[in-house]
């Protein structure tokens, strides 16, 4: 399977090693570091061992590979028909990526497969050409490390102009916003990208937020059960965070994920969302952020009632 809560880790980790034994042998040391490279922290020990003693037959006796080419790995069905789903997503045009156009298969999902829960209606247009065209200077000016003059709407809908170091871009699921993290302005550290009427490249030069601290991050343990295919949805929900995952027996697993501070209303949201599924094992007050969530949600219920 390259479509698992491994991410193809070991399939890749695997092609790399017999890419250099095709070559010539490869030494246990390379092995090891190649494994390093492109696996789990440690999943390298079952890699070295697996090629070592022969449960994976894919070196000859004297390390070379037992195929005579570089291994490719062609795109699946499957991986063709995420793709082309993706493809379909209008957020992808954003960071102007080439996409395969993909013809000959049917889209793996649709947005209408979805029914999300706790999601605002009034999401930024992504098929805005001018949020395009600021979406990709700011994400520029992120890369190559520059300032911005922003011409804004602000809450209370009046213009205002501010120069800026663009840091970060984040989404809020909830919102369906995306937003661009600051430094250099006294008055707040994000900004609604859809609030931005203009922006061009200055000067000006700003200390780094994240350098200075400013960005207040934290950490989430979770328990997870592993019923009804739960770890691989948790692992492609909180794919684009920091995130550790270890196994505890059979079926469940401890993930910790590294989160924005300034995002925990929605990391609670997210995590409710699986249901009996996801414990919290750490931290104490983010438990009691659970517990108030769900005696809010049933208060709630019983005054409808």
């Amino acid at each position: 399977m390259l479509f698992s809560e491994l991410y193809s880790a070991y399939y890749n980790a695997v092609a790399a090693i017999l890419k250099e034994a095709v070559a010539s042998p490869v030494s246990a040391a390379q092995i090891t570091m190649i494994a390093k490279k492109y696996a789990f922290s440690e999943s390298f020990l079952t890699i070295t061992e697996s090629l070592k003693n022969g449960d994976w037959p894919l070196l000859n006796d004297d390390n070379t590979g037992v195929v005579r080419n570089s291994p490719e790995m062609p795109l699946t069905l499957l991986q063709k028909r995420w793709l082309k789903a993706i493809s379909n997503d209008p957020r992808i045009r954003l960071f102007n990526v080439e996409m395969p156009e993909f013809t000959d298969v049917e889209p793996l999902f649709g947005s209408d497969d979805f029914c999300v829960f706790d999601k605002y209606s009034d999401g930024d247009n992504y098929e805005d050409e001018q949020y395009i065209t600021h979406f990709r200077i700011i994400l520029d000016a992120i890369k190559n490390k520059y300032p911005l003059q922003f011409f804004i709407m602000n809450r209370n809908d009046r213009f205002s102009r501010l120069t800026a170091q663009p840091e970060y871009i984040e989404y809020s699921e909830k919102d369906d916003k995306f937003r661009v993290g600051i430094s250099g302005f006294r008055y707040g550290d994000t900004v609604n990208i859809g609030r931005i009427l203009s922006c061009k490249r200055v000067k000006n030069s700003f200390p780094s937020r994240t350098a200075n601290g400013i960005r207040t991050m934290g950490k989430v343990v979770l328990e997870v059960t592993d019923d009804r295919n739960a770890l691989e949805r948790v692992l492609l929900h909180f794919a684009h965070f920091a995130k550790e995952a270890e196994r505890i027996d059979e079926n469940h697993y401890r993930i910790t994920i590294e989160y924005d501070r300034d995002d925990e209303v929605e990391m609670v949201i997210r995590i409710l969302s699986f249901g009996p599924m996801i414990k919290v094992s750490e931290p104490f007050y983010f438990r009691d952020l659970i517990k108030n969530r769900l005696l809010d949600q049933k208060n709630l219920i019983k005054s409808c009632e």
